[in-house]
């Protein structure tokens, strides 16, 4: 272990295939620049702040049980497309193949990007509380067709079925109390693997955006999910677009949620701004 010395944490769970693929890539890359490095996949290592970075392979989920499992990150974070959601990978580096990567985090400079915590739990991504938790209930299918196909389908069976819930919503100051279809506190600009449910949001801004949908009648839902896949939903009049810092959302009983495509239940969700919390190569 040293200052010059990059960690790689690989999540043991994620496609075997998929990953065992960007992490050859990655070692070639770095024994050709004489790079010192260091792998752990079962069992990662208690304190990871001696390292000079750590680059972790695996999606969102694997990058937000990193962000919880140390509780101080001083190092600077790359995370590399290695699960079935990868949306906070997505935001940072676009369409890069894993070569372009590297070659981008090798040559970048850290940068501060922002987070936030739900009940006591950091994430990075997006909070989807009800649709986008029941959804997330159906984990196993979306796994087994795919990232954004399978979200996609689970997301169209519950467009029929799915029964909006009541919210007391509380943020900076201002109360909302109605029903809502979709709820969404996010930091970055996808969910679902590619869905641009916030596309104005930006990871250094210091604001969370809320995106929250009305009620709708089933025809209309399936009208407008091409719209929210493509992010061209904001202006609609079912929509509420808020920039916020803090949130509060009360539910009318224990609701099911996704934290970064981890699924938790809960009546209440306190949310708070993380400023500049981490730092990241991209």
């Amino acid at each position: 272990m040293s200052k010059e010395t990059i960690l790689l944490l690989i999540n043991p769970f994620a496609n075997k295939k998929k990953v065992k693929k960007i992490v050859g890539q990655i070692k070639i890359v770095l024994t050709g620049n004489k790079l010192a490095f260091v792998t752990f996949t079962k069992a990662w290592p208690v304190e990871i702040n001696d390292y000079k970075e750590v680059w972790i392979i695996g999606g969102d989920g694997t990058l937000n049980y990193f962000l919880n499992f140390y509780k101080h990150v001083e190092i600077p974070i790359v995370i590399f497309k290695g699960g079935t959601g990868n949306d906070f990978a997505g935001k940072l580096y676009g369409d890069m193949n894993v070569g372009e990567q590297i070659k981008t985090v090798l040559a970048a400079e850290p940068a501060r990007v922002d987070a936030a915590i739900c009940n006591g739990m950091k994430f990075i991504n997006a909070v989807g509380i009800g649709f986008d938790g029941e959804v997330l209930k159906s984990m196993n299918a979306i796994r087994l067709l795919g990232g954004h196909l399978g979200y996609l389908w689970i997301v169209f069976k519950k467009i029929f079925f799915f029964k909006e819930g009541y919210f007391n919503i509380c943020y900076d100051d201002k109360n909302l109390s109605e029903k809502f279809l979709l709820v969404m506190i996010t930091n970055s600009t996808t969910t679902g693997g590619g869905f641009k449910v916030s596309p104005e949001a930006r990871v250094d801004d210091g604001k969370l955006n809320m995106v929250l949908c009305k009620p709708l009648p089933v025809i209309k839902r399936l009208k407008s999910l091409p719209l929210i896949e493509k992010g061209k939903h904001l202006q609609k009049d079912f929509i509420l677009h808020k920039e916020v810092s803090n949130v509060k959302i009360v539910c009318e009983k224990n609701m099911p949620a996704q934290i970064d495509g981890e699924l938790i239940f809960a009546k209440i969700f306190d949310i708070k701004m993380l400023l500049g919390k981490y730092l990241f190569k991209y």
